[in-house]
């Protein structure tokens, strides 16, 4: 079974970006686009989640994955099916993370939450892929919305191909990661760009993560800003590009592991994750 995101990041902000050969990001600095939409786009997929409250994700639309080894990336959370992790409220998903003993699976962990997906149900190859998302604050959380391949279940990771239209970790509340993982270039070696904030914090309201996926291009936005354009041109060398197939939708909210270390005193749980949206587009004929 695929663990999804083995991710150790190497990440460089966009002006080590621009000055990096072996990365070849082609990055735009905060470049507003106060004029760009989805105009030129069709849509093809999308929840709302506006049932009613205490309502759970639509099974139709989202599956869930269970459990608590750790997810590659050495996680403290046990993620679960139950409603007290994931739910409606207010016309959003939340995905809660909770500070409590759970046993499953013959492993016993100190956080439960959530982690859904479309697999089997939805996926897609090109488009723009955005959500609407108010991601929690305190050391020790790791909320990500991201994209797999199709083929994981085959193909193994990171041959499928991972896309992570955005990932924070909570000692970073100002700055949030774009990546991309392949053969040859995952772990620590993925391409990875950052975002930051002129001011505040990410946690302070919900934002637009969004990635639009071309044959062989890839934008990266946070809400009008385009903030990163990978190309084939930019992998290491000889590596492939992967990013040519149908993926699926991930969402979740990750408890410590590797990257962002462990919750502290400071934390303060319940965490949550709202999430307002996720749309799939297609270029309009």
């Amino acid at each position: 079974m695929i663990s999804g995101r083995h991710l150790q990041f190497a990440t460089m902000t966009l002006w080590a970006a621009l000055l990096s050969n072996s990365a070849k990001w082609q990055t735009t600095t905060a470049q507003t686009l106060s004029e760009r939409s989805t105009s030129g786009w069709t849509l093809v997929w999308s929840d709302e989640f506006d049932q009613p409250n205490d309502s759970r994700p639509d099974p139709a639309r989202w599956k869930f994955d269970v459990g608590g080894g750790g997810w590659g990336n050495d996680e403290l959370e046990f993620y679960t099916t139950r409603p007290e992790n994931s739910f409606i409220r207010n016309g959003n998903l939340v995905i809660r993370a909770e500070n409590e003993i759970f046993t499953g699976h013959n492993v016993t962990r100190h956080y439960t939450s959530a982690r859904i997906k479309t697999q089997g149900l939805f996926d897609q190859a090109y488009g723009r892929f955005e959500a609407r998302i108010k991601i929690p604050t305190g050391q020790g959380m790791w909320p990500a919305f991201w994209l797999l391949g199709n083929n994981s279940a085959t193909l193994g990771w990171p041959a499928c191909g991972e896309i992570d239209i955005m990932e924070n970790i909570g000692s970073e509340p100002s700055a949030i990661h774009g990546s991309m993982h392949g053969p040859g270039y995952s772990h620590e070696h993925a391409l990875t760009s950052t975002y930051k904030l002129p001011s505040g914090a990410f946690s302070d309201d919900f934002h637009v993560y969004a990635v639009e996926w071309e044959p062989k291009l890839l934008r990266f936005f946070v809400d009008q800003h385009l903030y990163a354009i990978l190309t084939p041109r930019g992998l290491p060398a000889g590596r492939r590009w992967v990013f040519d197939h149908p993926f699926f939708i991930v969402l979740n909210l990750a408890v410590g592991g590797d990257w962002p270390g462990p919750p502290d005193s400071t934390t303060v749980f319940p965490e949550e994750m709202l999430v307002d949206y996720v749309r799939v587009y297609k270029r309009s004929s």
